[in-house]
């Protein structure tokens, strides 16, 4: 069977800790799995000799440091990149050694002294300085490391001490910098990862290894990174709704990161792709017909898609170009079918606005049926609560118009004059 030759990657589990809080044998089960998933020539056929596991009394400070070294050393640009890691992990709040800590097996922690953990862990900084030096573009980073089973074990290095458990959204956007890096987190910063009753495997990792392992819809031979995300995210809420893994990247596409069942081709018919000349509209622009929002669509952005050279007659606005009466969700449908790009202008009350949710919710449904990337998030009013943004909008890249605006709003129309991206 053929084997994804320049995949590599980097499985770490680590349960029984020499100096804090043991964690359940399921974190053993967890890396063993996803190390024997990522090797098996049936699955993700990656070569047994570019995958590194490193469990309990190997997991060690210095064996990491070493193993992600090894990565930036043996991959190139084209390489593909899989990292897994199960764990402790917390964050110290405030003090000269605030930040995110990854602890190896050899990890200290004491309250009265953090910089111990400082000392004898690895700081989320130097995670993702470790992240940025692999040259690969195609490197998904996997972490289980906050869980909670049904008698309440959570990961914690100590408990009660004062130590937060988990990475915060600030670390998932460092370590999901950089073009062609996804991070798929077990569950929000202030969420648990459970194990259910009966499982022998954490809730996130028994979905993960069932996408892997053939679950994951798709039209080749490839398992990809956007539809494992959404394979895994609705699978674990519907069994725990108090668990939501996060998804975070900077993706130009949606690389490959693993073969379908060793490179077995689905042979099911893609759906037909619409190409560029197809399109009605160049952009379908998603907003809250409501001020401040309003006037920036009409007064500012409209006139400068213009003056740029866009047609107008290729723009559709939301709530204009539909005819209004009982068809107007269909209506709504139709121009979103054929705009080759929606963006969304993203404030406060846009996602109070039914309307404009059902614009991102259906683009959404297009986008993972014809594996394309229609959508441009954009915050437009400053001071926008950016905790509302939904989880599925965490992948793609947002302009920010509240900064350094003139060259951002330049990017973006550059971006509306391109070819639709797609996987």
């Amino acid at each position: 069977m053929p084997v994804l030759e320049n995949a590599h990657g980097l499985v770490v589990g680590i349960a029984n800790y020499q100096h804090v809080t043991k964690l359940s044998a399921s974190v053993l089960r967890d890396s063993m799995e996803v190390y024997k998933t990522l090797i098996d020539p049936a699955a993700c056929a990656y070569p047994r000799q570019n995958v590194a596991l490193l469990q309990d009394e190997k997991a060690t400070r210095e064996a990491l440091r070493e193993a992600l070294a090894a990565l930036a050393t043996k991959t190139d640009e084209n390489s593909i990149v899989t990292i897994y890691l199960s764990s402790h992990g917390g964050r110290v709040e405030e003090g000269e050694f605030q930040g995110e800590y990854i602890a190896p097996v050899d990890a200290k922690y004491d309250p009265a002294d953090p910089s111990q953990l400082a000392a004898t862990g690895i700081s989320g900084d130097e995670f993702s300085a470790a992240l940025a030096a692999i040259r690969a573009r195609k490197v998904l980073v996997l972490l289980d490391c906050c869980h909670a089973g049904g008698i309440g074990e959570t990961k914690s290095l100590a408990p009660d001490t004062g130590l937060t458990k988990g990475f915060s959204q600030a670390m998932y956007d460092r370590l999901g910098a950089g073009e062609g890096r996804a991070i798929l987190a077990s569950a929000r910063p202030d969420e648990k990862s459970y194990i259910l009753p009966g499982d022998q495997n954490s809730l996130f990792t028994k979905h993960l290894l069932a996408g892997l392992r053939g679950g994951v819809a798709g039209e080749d031979e490839y398992v990809r990174v956007f539809r494992l995300f959404e394979y895994v995210q609705p699978k674990v809420t519907a069994q725990h709704p108090d668990q939501h893994p996060r998804f975070k990247a900077n993706l130009g596409d949606n690389f490959a990161i693993a073969f379908y069942k060793g490179g077995e081709s689905k042979q099911i018919a893609p759906a037909p792709a619409v190409t560029d000349a197809e399109f009605t509209y160049d952009v379908y622009i998603s907003y809250t017909d409501k001020e401040p929002d309003a006037a920036w669509v009409w007064d500012t952005f409209l006139p400068r898609l213009e003056a740029e050279g866009i047609d107008s007659k290729r723009i559709a606005v939301a709530g204009e170009v539909e005819r209004p009466g009982p068809t107007l969700l269909l209506e709504a449908e139709r121009a979103l079918q054929y705009s080759k790009r929606v963006l969304l202008v993203m404030s406060d009350q846009y996602f109070d606005d039914p309307r404009a949710t059902f614009d991102f919710e259906l683009t959404q449904h297009l986008q993972v049926k014809r594996e394309e990337f229609r959508l441009l998030p954009v915050i437009f009013p400053p001071g926008m609560d950016e905790s509302r943004i939904p989880e599925r909008l965490d992948m793609y890249s947002r302009s920010d118009l509240t900064k350094r605006t003139e060259s951002r709003m330049q990017r973006l129309v550059e971006e509306l004059k391109q070819p639709l991206p797609t996987r």
